[in-house]
């Protein structure tokens, strides 16, 4: 009976994690239709149910939230040591999951990425773009990537880039029509592009330094964006001004496309960290990619 349950368990942990038959059958690489079909037959010989449907979300029933529990971890366990026996092989491989924001997989990640995919061809890195700050534990991730004041509690850090800052830019369109602003406190009087971010949905104040002390403008424009390219893409437009990481304005500020303005203003911030939990068992894949993923000191 357990054995012929454990592909039906695996099939409902997937659905009960992920809160979508839809997602969790994308990760199993198997239809929608059979998955459902492989859970109705799991609690028809279980003969309790364990999931609640509707058209927006599934979610677990009581029983199913019980069962969740009980066995989640046991085959967190499983594949654990699975994934160990890595270790015994000549060539890393496996897959590493990677919460990171847009910017820092852009700029930082997909960079250094080139080379260690290539002299690896056995992993996989799947590199998830999220600007929250998502709780890499729960939503299973290997690790996650933030800024250093970001960091979570309790994790292994690794630097892997150097500090940076950010720059107000905006079109030569843009300044055809309006005055460059020469302190911060001037961009209250500007068209502005702004970004919301994911986790609280609040919208980011463009944050200076004025004469040592920290200074928050939060300004105002009919754009808002969850993603920084999409803020530069406003700003090449001609839509108002954005604030964005200096490495991906520096290409057009060379081309003269846009006008980086109150540059003396902007604060160098602490670079990105690749971080994951102490009890995380690394495995060679992980730690060659740690590696190459490192500030080199």
């Amino acid at each position: 009976m357990v054995r012929n349950n454990v592909n039906d368990l695996v099939a409902f942990l997937a659905v009960a994690r992920e809160r979508s038959f839809t997602k969790a059958a994308a990760k199993m690489s198997i239809s929608q239709s059979a998955l459902s079909h492989t859970i109705l037959n799991l609690e028809k010989r279980l003969g309790v149910r364990l999931l609640t449907r509707t058209t927006r979300a599934v979610t677990p029933t009581e029983a199913g939230e019980r069962l969740l529990e009980g066995i989640g971890p046991h085959f967190d366990g499983i594949e654990t040591q699975l994934e160990a026996l890595n270790v015994f092989k000549d060539t890393p491989s496996g897959t590493i999951r990677i919460n990171a924001p847009d910017f820092a997989i852009s700029c930082v990640l997909l960079p250094k990425l080139r080379e260690f995919i290539l002299r690896y061809p056995e992993v996989t890195v799947e590199l998830v773009q999220d600007n929250g700050l998502t709780d890499i534990v729960t939503e299973r991730f290997d690790a996650g990537v933030r800024m250093g004041y970001q960091l979570a509690n309790g994790m292994i850090s690794a630097r892997i880039s150097p500090d940076f800052r950010f720059a107000v830019i905006g079109s030569t369109s843009y300044f055809a029509n309006h005055q460059q602003p020469s302190t911060p406190q001037d961009l209250i009087n500007q068209t502005c592009i702004n970004y919301r971010f994911l986790t609280g949905g609040g919208l980011y104040a463009w944050e200076f330094m004025e004469n040592g002390q920290e200074l928050k403008i939060r300004v105002d424009g009919q754009l808002v964006f969850n993603d920084i390219h999409h803020v530069l893409d406003a700003a090449l437009a001609g839509l108002g001004l954005a604030y964005v990481p200096e490495e991906i304005a520096q290409p057009w500020i060379e081309k003269g496309e846009v006008i980086r303005v109150l540059e003396t203003y902007s604060p160098f911030w602490d670079g990105f960290y690749l971080y994951y939990p102490h009890r995380h068992q690394a495995s060679p894949a992980f730690r060659e990619l740690l590696n190459a993923l490192r500030v080199q000191e």
